[in-house]
């Protein structure tokens, strides 16, 4: 019953995933889907994005988490379209979730949209959003062994932006460790560090959003 239920459960998903997919490619809207640990920094990330990007491109975010808007309302604060979900308990996202708010926004008018995941490891990377890519967000003070503890998440995401490297001098955590955990896991990954706060490694991130967007629906 259990293996049954699962299947179920995924099939459904599945089912609203192509569908909001179908939707983003006919309006030409990137889609990425953010997942990380709680505190990790996804929701400070997305604000300097929007800081950077919001003259290049129209970006609205969806926000996951278990209760409040405080994230959205952060997102709002800047001027984008951010819409809320709170999961009362739940511990991700899921397709139908998403394709519930899809018409509280203007598609053919966003260039971006950001889906924020609630914040944990395991849940949300078996959960195909309809999202272009997914990107996981592993912080400094967490340490060199979300990785190899964590291997779905990291075995599904094509890129992960290390954040808070700002703390290295403070902390015991090896970047070069962890590019080799990662590369173990996921040889076709990649990390970015970067610092949210000073702005370090951010540049590499909008080039790689640039070149997902060019890539995506621009050739």
């Amino acid at each position: 019953m259990k293996i049954t239920l699962r299947t179920d459960v995924l099939t459904n998903n599945n089912i609203a995933a192509e569908y909001n997919r179908d939707l983003f490619m006919s309006t030409k809207t990137l889609v990425i889907n953010l997942m990380s640990s709680p505190g990790a920094g996804k929701t400070t990330l997305l604000e300097e994005t929007i800081r950077v990007l919001s003259d290049r491109y129209r970006i609205a975010v969806i926000e996951g988490d278990l209760s409040t808007e405080r994230d959205a309302d952060r997102i709002r604060a800047l001027g984008a379209r951010a819409v809320q979900i709170n999961t009362h308990g739940g511990c991700h996202l899921d397709a139908r979730m998403v394709a519930a708010t899809l018409p509280e926004f203007d598609l053919e008018n966003t260039d971006l949209l950001f889906i924020e995941n609630v914040g944990n490891l395991v849940c949300p990377s078996g959960y195909d959003l309809g999202q272009k890519h997914k990107v996981a967000v592993l912080s400094v003070p967490e340490g060199n062994d979300k990785i190899p503890k964590y291997p779905v998440m990291f075995r599904r995401t094509e890129l992960v932006l290390l954040n808070k490297i700002d703390l290295l001098p403070y902390l015991d955590f090896r970047i070069d460790e962890a590019v080799r955990d990662l590369e173990g896991i996921n040889p076709d990954s990649k990390i970015i560090p970067v610092s949210a706060r000073t702005k370090e490694g951010l540049d590499r991130w909008y080039g790689w959003i640039e070149e997902a967007y060019q890539s995506c629906y621009q050739h």
